[in-house]
């Protein structure tokens, strides 16, 4: 059944972008179109898997936060409550991979920024927000754990910040004007001169949003400075500011309520409420790199500190909840090649999370019966220290392929938990046009800061034990394998495929029931998502091209969120006259949402939907070079549909704007 769904949605993506091609056949040559969805799906001398979207993608696709600029690309699901903005890092606004990253507090999934991480480090999940989109060259996506580039998680996201290869300087703005009062300003300015590169960009986003309280207010300001020592050495700093603000509609199936309860303490708190939630989030961070390149060894060393916050008002669950985070560390890295066709990885990575918060629980006596005791609490270090080491080769097997086997292992080392070790291992044949590649990992995820943080934001639920054993958690295991292959086809096609497997266990967990709730390891039941994904790239022209993307997800745990049997993916670039299309059209089945809590939790289903969306562009002489406006409308057949049970999605709705450079 499904290879005909496969067969039938090709058959369909192909009928229709020749009827396209077709009706333009007889246009001059102009500027050659970018690829649609996604830039590439690329193999690193490990085997490991990765695609990339670059900035021509995230124009194309009109996304003016991360979510929306990877709702496209193949085994990806998102999750949002409002059309713009991310409330909190909960069911309100992120992403999954292949199933992993629905799991609070924590999460499989992790967020980097030129490869620090940056992430909401006390609950030890993304938020989306804090990651802006216009200072940024590209999306990397790891959709497996790859312990030879990161660790700590199951499936990760590097964002790659913009910079001047050249000398002179150029630079960039985007305006734009929409439904719901949408406003936007985007600005960048790339600069070189001789060994010194400096960038600067900032960002403004202002929408009141398609409901009462699902309004959004975006602020970003990134600023970065290279310098180039010598022949070998270079050296970088820098600065990003983020400051949110995010309203929480609530669940359009029941009434705006804001519920106070006196009845425990005596104390006014807000505990329940629906629709008139509040979330603002921010973050300062710094960093450096100090780098090399010498013929045949090349390495770098970053140091990073990030210092933020998610506050919650007037939330459906914690009232007016206030946490602050601060994460400190560095990564070491250094790739060199000991002998013909070889190379070895090696790297230290450390990661240093503290914080506190406040709310209105926080004040209760731990093990202490329920009460409302509004209060304060400082959350101690969780510091991991992880080495890592890999090695690859390749043979010559005849004289038209080769051989590339690796292998590896990465250790950890907490100041809370027991050391352990996750190796991992690779195989490609690599021909001209066709490899086939297989690779095998095991993945640790350890406890965070999100442990300790529970027993201090909810004391009177670990009656049974004071400490609610956070400290004497494991790591959850991921056990992954996959096989697959990259295909050209031709020069004007490329295949990619693959099959994968995830054996999820030691799952840490707290039993959740009233008074006795503590953590552990062993609660949870073991569980498997199996999957596969094709995606094919075709250019049909110069001015034309498609993108269809395929994703089967299948899991033991039948009511694993965010996790639809099948997802297709289509996009179709092209020329029309002076005009520049884009069209990206989703399909898929129903599935489970509301956020898999690490206790018991009540899914919600949600119906299968197809959504299409446009941009239509044109270039302008007289505003700058490149200059064009443009006009993108969404759910462009105004369907009605829902990532999360009560949080309809807005109908169709446009934006108009203009971009230019300099």
């Amino acid at each position: 059944m499904r290879r005909a769904q496969i067969a039938m949605a090709v058959a369909i993506a192909c009928s229709y972008s020749q009827s396209s091609l077709a009706q333009t056949a007889s246009l001059p040559d102009v500027v050659v179109t970018a690829s649609p969805v996604i830039e590439s799906n690329t193999l690193d001398g490990f085997s490991g898997y990765l695609t990339s979207v670059s900035r021509t993608q995230l124009q194309d696709l009109g996304a003016l936060d991360l979510a929306s600029s990877l709702r496209m690309t193949p085994g990806i699901q998102i999750s949002r409550y409002n059309e713009v903005g991310s409330y909190s890092g909960n069911q309100g606004g992120t992403i999954y991979i292949r199933g992993m990253g629905a799991s609070r507090p924590g999460s499989e999934i992790k967020t980097y920024l030129d490869g620090v991480p940056l992430y909401m480090g006390i609950w030890n999940h993304p938020l989306m927000d804090l990651l802006p989109l216009n200072a940024v060259q590209s999306l990397d996506i790891y959709k497996s754990a790859q312990p030879q580039v990161s660790g700590n998680n199951f499936g990760a996201v590097n964002l790659t910040s913009q910079r001047a290869s050249v000398d002179g300087v150029t630079g960039g703005a985007n305006m734009s004007i929409g439904s719901f009062s949408t406003k936007t300003l985007q600005a960048h300015v790339l600069g070189k001169k001789e060994d010194i590169d400096y960038g600067f960009a900032a960002g403004y986003i202002d929408s009141n949003g398609d409901r009462s309280n699902s309004d959004s207010n975006l602020q970003n300001a990134l600023a970065r400075v290279g310098i180039k020592i010598n022949s070998a050495w270079s050296a970088s700093a820098m600065l990003l500011s983020v400051n949110n603000k995010v309203g929480d509609p609530g669940d359009s199936r029941y009434a705006t309520t804001n519920w106070t309860s006196t009845a425990i303490s005596g104390t006014n708190n807000t505990i329940y409420s629906n629709g008139v939630a509040r979330n603002n989030s921010s973050v300062n961070m710094v960093s450096a790199s100090l780098s090399h390149q010498h013929e045949g060894w090349t390495g770098d060393f970053k140091v990073f500190n990030s210092e933020g916050n998610n506050d919650l008002v007037e939330d459906a669950s914690y009232g007016t909840f206030n946490t602050a985070f601060k994460m400190t560390g560095f990564r070491w890295r250094e790739e060199f090649t000991p002998w013909t066709n070889a190379q070895i990885i090696a790297g230290l990575d450390q990661d240093d999370i503290s914080g506190n918060m406040s709310g209105p629980y926080v004040g209760g006596a731990l093990g202490g019966f329920p009460s409302v005791v509004q209060g304060s609490a400082t959350i101690p270090s969780f510091k991991i220290m992880s080495t890592y080491i890999g090695v690859n080769q390749k043979f010559n097997i005849s004289e038209n392929w080769v051989l590339q086997p690796s292998a590896g292992v990465r250790t950890y080392d907490s100041n809370h938990y027991d050391a352990q070790s996750s190796p991992h291992a690779g195989l490609s044949l690599i021909g001209q046009d066709l490899t086939v590649y297989a690779n095998y990992a095991k993945a640790l995820l350890y406890p965070g800061a999100e442990t300790y943080a529970l027993t201090r934001a909810i004391p009177f639920m670990f009656l049974a034990d004071g400490s609610n054993g956070w400290n004497t958690l494991s790591p959850t295991e991921d056990q992954h394998s996959e096989i697959g292959m990259k295909w050209e086809v031709n020069p004007n096609t490329r295949v990619d495929m693959s099959v994968f497997q995830d054996e999820i266990s030691k799952r840490y967990t707290w039993s959740n029931s009233f008074q006795t709730s503590s953590w552990s390891s062993s609660v949870y039941p073991d569980y498997q998502i199996s999957g596969a994904e094709i995606s094919i790239q075709h250019s049909f022209s110069p001015t034309w091209k498609m993108f269809v993307g395929l994703t089967f997800l299948d899991s033991s745990l039948s009511s694993l969120p965010y996790a639809p049997s099948v997802v297709m993916s289509l996009g179709l670039n092209g020329q029309l006259g002076a005009y520049k299309l884009a069209l990206d059209t989703q399909t898929q089945s129903s599935m489970y949402s509301m956020t898999q809590e690490r206790g018991t939790y009540t899914p919600e289903y949600v119906s299968g939907f197809t959504i299409a969306n446009m941009r239509i562009a044109r270039p302008i002489q007289g505003a700058g070079k490149n200059a064009e406006v443009y006009a993108s409308l969404n759910n462009l057949f105004d369907k009605t549909y829902v990532y999360n049970a009560g949080y309809t999605m807005p109908g169709r709705n446009f934006r108009v704007g203009l971009i230019t450079h300099f």
